[in-house]
């Protein structure tokens, strides 16, 4: 079964592989896995955003390519998009992270206790 087999079978519904097997090595690993953003569009939507990629994200190349106008494209982007996390390009630090500033002389014990009280 492939990953659009998997998504026209869930029809958009949330769902968790629980087994995977690694083609020709002989490997099984069982576990919860969640199955990255992108499988779990619909198959349509999978289509337009590799479309979307391959063009360098050029919507007026959309346009020509799915013969529909900008407005389209930007809608379905869109919704598209409110499927997707966006990754934080600016984390939180983590306790470790502000231990590891402290010993290397960074930031004061004052500087550090702040960084973990703001990350509560």
């Amino acid at each position: 079964m492939d990953w659009q087999e998997l998504t026209d079978l869930t029809r958009g519904q949330r769902f968790v592989v629980e087994r995977v097997r690694l083609a020709g090595a002989g490997v099984v690993v069982e576990g919860q896995f969640e199955p990255p953003q992108l499988a779990q569009l619909g198959v349509d939507d999978q289509v337009f955003v590799a479309a979307f990629v391959r063009s360098h994200g050029s919507i007026k190349e959309m346009e020509r390519i799915f013969g529909v106008s900008y407005p389209t494209i930007k809608s379905r982007l869109n919704r598209i998009a409110e499927h997707l996390d966006f990754v934080d390009t600016d984390p939180a630090p983590t306790g470790a992270d502000v231990v590891g500033r402290l010993r290397r002389g960074e930031i004061s014990v004052e500087e550090a206790l702040a960084e973990l009280e703001k990350s509560r």
